[in-house]
């Protein structure tokens, strides 16, 4: 049975739900008796133990952000005046996780354009680099100013520039941290440059340069995030059990201390769309490593079936105006109901999020396994492997077994795929699916429409994440989390390869790599991995319409 609870203040309302309303009291009261919560506005790097200090020591200036990037907002208006005033008016974001998912709900939230490419594909490349150039400022946003992908991206855009004829000095805005390599090739070529606090980690910087500039750009009113942000600082600063991060923090924190480490997350008519993939990357990123994590699940709203029917193992989390919990019923007990303005989550979120890290005994602010797969995709890069054959190839799709999953020659496309779906069934209550897609997101967005059915068939938590994004947010959880999990991949053949200036590689070699590295780590991790790869690039055409009926097939639950 479910008890409720809720903390308000003017700019926020938290209602919370919890099987144990005593051993979620004691939670709280430790946190408090800690100094937790004035500990993390004071950038107490200790609170993480020993082994994080060194890291926390620089990652923790985003709790002042509200008050920092204030002159921000002034630097970021003039420029975008300036721009529009030369006909610049279309704003495209070069950039990948936490440089791209902020700006992509902040601009969404303020109902603003932008362009987000976050892709490896030739064929959004070429859609980004190809479309109304002469009205076009590229926003290239990276804190490591090595990202290969933001790289490639860049040099596309510069080379796309020269070839109509306009000057990329012009046209290119940069957004990383001071002396990174991207710092440096930026003065050289003359570009704007907005350089960002070193000591903020990429998932925290929303309210950082990282989430201003391109925002701001496009025509959001940064100004007013920051005050929104602003508002709620002094009460997330406060040792008090009516702290909203403090009563977060410690219901979830107490939910995965009972095995209940999945976060569902539905918007409940917010107006914040795309908040979820942003909460997705700061947890799963923050949290998934040692074995440990919590694993967000973005769904399609509250009347989604698996919301409605929510698995044991899962907190579910609606965000949105009027919260309300009381008629749904969580099968764990353990429900969440937060309504706050855009600045206020993030903010929110973010001392939540790193009051679970101190619950869990991890560093909130590494991420140790992201890099996994980067080097498994840079070896690859650097000596392609001649490939095995699939396992089978059936209908235009050619399939793979890996890691703890072997699919047999004489097998089907439906064999294949039950396959993975009976290892993952074997992992009873902790497992999950995870659904990846390297492909072209505006030929092939139906491919999203999988999960619902896959999480109905399953009856088991489903996530879906593009790549290769999602390789930094659920990425790090897929390999320093609990090592539980099936994975289903799918890939899609290109129309046409498409160079990277100025690299010995071409984006469709970037994003097959990226694809096979991810699944060579999960499978070294002893992962169940089923590869699909749509050989036809066509988004009507049979392959494809296969690949959705042998996904989307609203099958009884096994």
């Amino acid at each position: 049975m479910t008890a409720w609870d809720s903390v308000s203040g003017p700019s926020y309302e938290l209602l919370l739900g919890f099987p144990d309303e005593t051993r979620f009291a004691t939670t709280v009261a430790r946190l408090v008796a800690d100094d937790v919560a004035s500990g993390i506005a004071a950038q107490d790097a200790t609170l993480w133990g020993p082994e994080a200090e060194e890291e926390a020591a620089q990652r923790l200036s985003w709790v002042d952000l509200p008050e920092a990037s204030r002159p921000l907002v002034a630097e970021v208006e003039t420029l975008r005046d300036e721009l529009r005033a030369q006909g610049l008016d279309r704003v495209v974001l070069c950039g990948m996780g936490g440089s791209s998912l902020a700006p992509e709900v902040i601009c969404g939230a303020a109902g603003v354009p932008l362009v987000v490419l976050d892709a490896s594909d030739p064929d959004s490349v070429r859609r980004a680099t190809g479309t109304d150039l002469d009205r076009t400022v590229a926003v290239v946003s990276s804190k490591s100013g090595g990202t290969v992908e933001t790289d490639s991206q860049r040099r596309a855009f510069t080379q796309a520039f020269l070839d109509a004829g306009l000057d990329p000095a012009d046209r290119i805005v940069v957004v990383t941290d001071p002396g990174s390599p991207l710092a440096e090739q930026a003065t050289a070529a003359g570009h704007r440059t907005f350089l960002a606090d070193p000591d903020v980690g990429g998932r925290y910087s929303a309210l950082t340069a990282f989430g201003l500039v391109p925002s701001g750009l496009a025509g959001a009113d940064v100004g007013t995030l920051l005050d929104e942000a602003a508002a709620l600082r002094p009460v997330l600063a406060q040792d008090s059990p009516d702290n909203p991060a403090l009563r977060l923090g410690a219901l979830l924190g107490t939910a995965h201390a009972d095995g209940v480490d999945k976060l569902v997350l539905a918007d409940d008519g917010s107006t914040h769309p795309g908040l979820g993939d942003w909460v997705e990357q700061l947890v799963a990123e923050s949290t998934g490593k040692h074995g440990k994590g919590v694993l967000p699940v973005v769904v399609d709203g509250v009347e989604a079936p698996e919301v409605l029917a929510s698995t044991p193992d899962s907190v579910l989390v609606t965000y949105g105006p009027d919260p309300a919990l009381d008629s749904l019923h969580p099968a764990s007990g353990y429900a969440v109901a937060l309504d706050a303005p855009l600045g206020g989550q993030v903010l929110l979120w973010e001392h939540a999020t790193a009051v679970v890290g101190r619950l869990l005994g991890i560093n909130p602010f590494d991420q140790p396994d992201v890099e996994s797969a980067k080097t498994a995709a840079r070896g690859m890069l650097d000596a392609p492997p001649t490939g095995s054959a699939p396992d089978l190839v059936a209908d235009g799709i050619e399939v793979r077994g890996l890691g703890a999953l072997a699919v047999p020659g004489d097998a089907t496309l439906d064999q294949a795929l039950s396959g993975l779906l009976d290892a993952l069934a074997a992992e009873g209550d902790r497992g999950y699916l995870a659904v990846m897609a390297y492909a072209d997101r505006d030929a092939f967005g139906t491919l999203a429409d999988v999960r619902p059915g896959l999480a109905r068939r399953t009856r088991r938590p489903v996530t879906f994440g593009w790549g290769p994004r999602f390789l930094h947010s659920t990425g790090q959880l897929h390999k320093g989390g609990p090592p539980v999990g099936a994975f289903l991949q799918v890939t899609v053949a290109a129309r046409d390869d498409l160079p990277v200036p100025g690299r010995e590689f071409t984006f469709g070699r970037l994003v097959a790599a990226q694809a096979a590295g991810d699944a060579q780590v999960l499978a070294d991790h002893g992962r169940p991995v089923l590869r699909l790869h749509v050989t036809e690039p066509e988004p009507e055409g049979r392959a494809f319409g296969r690949l959705r009926s042998l996904l989307g097939a609203d099958l009884p639950g096994r």
